[in-house]
């Protein structure tokens, strides 16, 4: 019998402990199989091609016994949760990226998450970060062993023959002793050790964007899984608590980034509709800290409803500058836009005007910023009124705007509301509300009973018991009939609102208890997994 649980997600990516008989292994990890697995040897027809059809694979592929669990794109896979899946001939994958993608999500989606992903003979220093965004969890040394008997020197970067190996690329042991097929078994390892040190950081994406610059086949699975959103954004977290960094023409594609500008556009409720002023970003985050920020506030003096226009995120609203990712992006500063962020940020910005019409628009904006609201102005048909005048934060620029908001009445900038509205989906009322406190201590009252809490680290609000109450029937999670004595396990879950994403401000209720926390798994992943957290809690109340 085998045991799975995750530990740590990052997307598709885990950190998870696996268990067979007497051994124990952290997961992304390279190991000898054949010790793991002694009957995997004697396995027959577990090795059917990838692309062979349905009928071919029911007639001679066999799942086998034990562990690992054979499976195939082209059928129905019975398996069950801990188990390891084996997905053979993998390696044949990467060759079109296309299938690569499509077989990854018919299997992903028919087997339970929390089993482990085994990819035999297909994990190389230079494809097993690609392997593990994608979703596999084990791999051994088959790959590298065959290319130590062809005479290639391994990399993540590349392949080259044997001979470099005197060079000093690397300083491994196995360089250090000459031996080839020593140095590729510690590159693979190396790499799995990098990788999982990612993961735990936060930060695979950033990786994977960097590592598949070296073969085109993983640009092109990258770019088409990006194209997948509604399968890659179940199982993204809806907030972090690091940076995210947008480096290159993909971070454009990221479900983070694409599910922001979508709840911008299809969720946020405004402050206000009557004037509306776009505002370049600025280097410093959140924006308002910065020096410009802070110059444009005091100009428009809470006579507009402020918009940020920025790439990778599109625009952001002043409400909205301290949800992860607004207040947590870092991209390379050049004052260049290219096509694909300005067609990116004018749709976002057309969308969001299409749903709410304000009586006027003030574009304080120059260079990329500007085009792409004047792009975006003449898509849904609205009028801009430039005030910038050279730089956005020049004091005749600054006179312009102040010009340009003369006699319009001064309105406070509803934070609350607008982070409800982007976080749970609801607009409420917030007469009377406030918030008490500076930095990591913040807190939303209403009178003298608090309501909400603010997380610094993410910009998300966490509703007390009072403030569940002022939400709809949303970001639920159903529980059996237990008082919580801990978080909740998935196997305790018998139902939870299809929204739910990792991280996420849930409440939990049940006929014994009701609680707060916040989730750990997406609502899919809750519903069809048999062990792991699914809530952390912060609160419990018996009933």
């Amino acid at each position: 019998m085998s045991l799975y649980e995750v530990r740590k997600r990052d997307g598709c990516a885990r950190i998870g402990l696996f268990r067979h008989g007497d051994q124990e292994i952290t997961l992304p990890a390279v190991v000898d199989t054949d010790d793991l697995f002694p009957s995997l040897r004697q396995q027959r027809f577990t090795n059917v091609p990838l692309g062979a059809g349905a009928d071919f694979v029911r007639a001679y592929h066999i799942r086998g016994e034990g562990q690992p669990a054979a499976v195939h794109p082209a059928i129905e896979n019975v398996v069950s949760s801990g188990d390891c899946v084996m997905v053979s001939n993998w390696h044949t994958a990467l060759a079109d990226p296309d299938k690569y993608v499509k077989w990854l999500i018919r299997l992903k989606e028919s087997i339970p998450p929390d089993t482990a992903w085994y990819a035999p003979a297909s994990a190389l220093p230079g494809t097993l970060c690609m392997l593990v965004y994608s979703g596999f969890d084990l791999f051994d040394f088959r790959a590298v062993d065959l290319r130590s008997v062809q005479g290639i020197f391994c990399t993540p970067l590349g392949e080259f023959p044997g001979e470099v190996m005197d060079e000093g690329l690397c300083g491994c042991e196995g360089c250090r002793q000459g031996d080839l097929h020593l140095h590729n078994r510690l590159a693979v390892q190396s790499e799995a050790a990098l990788v999982r040190n990612y993961i735990r950081s936060s930060h695979l994406r950033e990786l994977m964007e960097s590592r598949c610059r070296a073969d085109s086949s993983q640009v092109a699975v990258l770019r088409r899984l990006d194209t997948h959103y509604p399968y890659m954004e179940r199982r993204l977290p809806v907030v972090r608590n690091v940076s995210m960094l947008a480096n290159s023409a993909e971070s454009l594609n990221r479900t983070e980034v694409r599910r922001f500008a979508e709840r911008v556009t299809d969720r946020f409720a405004p402050s206000r509709t009557d004037v509306a002023v776009l505002l370049p970003c600025s280097a410093g985050k959140p924006y308002s800290t910065s020096q410009s920020h802070r110059k444009f506030i005091a100009t428009v003096a809470k006579r507009a409803h402020e918009l940020i226009v920025t790439s990778p995120l599109g625009l952001v609203p002043r409400e909205l500058e301290g949800v992860y990712p607004a207040a947590h992006y870092d991209v390379p500063v050049t004052g260049y836009w290219d096509r694909e962020e300005l067609a990116f940020a004018s749709e976002v910005i057309a969308r969001y005007f299409a749903r709410h019409r304000y009586s006027r628009v003030i574009a304080h904006l120059d260079g990329g910023s500007r085009t792409a609201a004047e792009m975006a102005a003449e898509i849904c048909g609205i009028d801009l009124e430039v005030t910038c005048r050279g730089h956005p934060a020049s004091g005749e620029s600054l006179r312009s705007l102040a010009g340009s908001l003369e006699g319009e009445p001064g309105k406070q900038t509803d934070m609350v509301r607008g982070v409800i509205s982007w976080q749970f989906n609801e607009v409420i009322a917030t007469s009377g509300m406030y918030i008490r406190g500076r930095g990591e201590r913040q807190a939303v009252m209403r009178g003298k009973v608090q309501v909400f809490s603010v997380d610094a680290g993410t910009g998300l609000l966490r509703p007390t018991f009072e403030g569940w109450k002022m939400l709809g029937r949303g970001y639920r999670v159903l529980i059996d009939d237990f008082i919580p004595q801990g978080d909740v396990l998935a196997p305790g879950v018998t139902d939870a609102d299809c929204s739910i994403r990792e991280g996420d401000e849930v409440y939990v209720c049940g006929r014994m208890a009701e609680a707060t926390g916040r989730a750990v798994m997406g609502a899919d992943e809750m519903l069809r997994s048999g062990r792991g957290v699914a809530v952390r809690l912060r609160k419990v109340k018996k009933l």
